[in-house]
């Protein structure tokens, strides 16, 4: 899973890129000039990791990980640049990160800070963004038909059509519904509007108390209600502040600004729920390791996570729940009872399942 991370310049975007995947850019109030894209990774808290991990023993444990991208923040009119294009294209989703903290050395060029306002501005950028690539699509695709009867052009058309009438309501491609095969029609294009979002409120230490709820403080009800959308809260400098200390030190000082959890727990959920992924475990002495995968996943193409030769040679896979697998015990026990099942490629992964796949390549 991949998200890109983006913003309007001065949001506290690269700070939570660093608290996120453990990174140390350097963060200047007052930087200009393009920079680079980052890449890095983020590993998925789960406390089931630890408890399988006690109970294997084995000589590695990997937690599930996000892909985070760190572009280069965003002035109005650009997100039409070739190079933003470029590296938005292969992200699952996109995380807006949103300026709601004071701060008087970093005026806002808006002169307020308002965030409903800024997830609204985004949101049209993308619009204005995608309404170019489809008109040009479509006025191309009626060009070709006219001149050669091409039935995948034909095909191709009306869902570029709808898709382009849509934008003109200023109505996003996420919201729209469409079969398998229309999806991979547009698929290539990358539609930014098409993609989900979700929205990262970056708050200021003295606005801590409000991020449990921060959506009716800032009416954010309605566009969290949209499609594909979702809205987390943070506050990235508490955050760079609670990753230097110790675990103990960093539970006492949640607690006393009455955070419940850490930034990266929020926001890795928020975005598991929202691309709709589950979580898998393969156990044993080598290795336990969490498996991110889209949710009710058929169990032979959650093999091909793993490796391509699994899910090719799939022959069976051995589960059991979670749950249950602490209940009995031990793989053995839970085997004696009736727990550890056999299921074929079909099967839908629920979250939580242990599996053994058994495969012959």
């Amino acid at each position: 899973m991949k998200i890109g991370l983006l913003g309007f310049p001065k949001v506290g975007k690269t700070s939570l890129f660093n608290i996120l995947t453990g990174s140390h850019l350097e963060v200047e109030k007052f930087s200009t000039g393009k920079v680079e894209p980052h890449l890095g990774v983020a590993k998925v808290p789960d406390p089931r990791l630890a408890a399988l991990a006690t109970m294997f023993k084995p000589r590695k444990l990997t937690a599930a990980q996000v892909d985070y991208l760190d572009i280069q923040g965003l002035a109005k009119g650009e997100a039409k640049d070739p190079l933003f294009l470029r590296e938005m294209r292969n992200v699952d989703a996109i995380a807006h990160v949103v300026r709601a903290f004071t701060d008087e050395e970093i005026p806002h060029p808006e002169g307020s800070i308002d965030p409903k306002r800024d997830l609204e501005t985004m949101e049209t950028e993308f619009l204005l963004s995608d309404l170019e690539v489809a008109s040009r699509r479509v006025e191309k695709l009626r060009l070709n038909i006219r001149k050669v009867k091409n039935p995948e052009d034909e095909k191709e058309l009306p869902v570029l059509t709808r898709c382009l009438e849509a934008l003109e309501r200023e109505t996003p491609i996420r919201a729209l519904e469409f079969a398998a095969d229309e999806e991979k029609r547009i698929r290539g294009f990358a539609f930014l509007t098409a993609k989900p979002l979700l929205g990262v409120l970056n708050m200021g230490e003295e606005e801590a108390a409000r991020i449990g709820s921060f959506k009716s403080h800032y009416a954010l009800e309605a566009f969290a209600s949209r499609p594909k959308v979702a809205l987390c809260a943070v506050s990235a400098k508490i955050e760079m502040e609670i990753a230097r200390l110790t675990t103990e030190d960093a539970e006492a000082f949640m607690q006393d600004l009455g955070l419940s959890e850490p930034c990266l727990d929020r926001i890795l959920r928020a975005s598991h729920e929202l691309l709709g992924l589950s979580v898998f475990f393969t156990a044993g002495e080598d290795e336990v390791k969490a498996w991110s995968i889209p949710r009710l996943c058929p169990a032979q193409r959650a093999a091909g996570v793993i490796h391509s030769d699994i899910e090719r040679g799939f022959i069976r896979a051995e589960v059991v729940a979670y749950r249950k697998l602490m209940e009995a015990g031990s793989l053995a026990a839970a085997r004696d009872r009736g727990w550890l099942r056999q299921e074929g490629k079909e099967y839908r992964v629920a979250d939580g399942d242990v599996i053994n796949f058994k495969f012959n390549v």
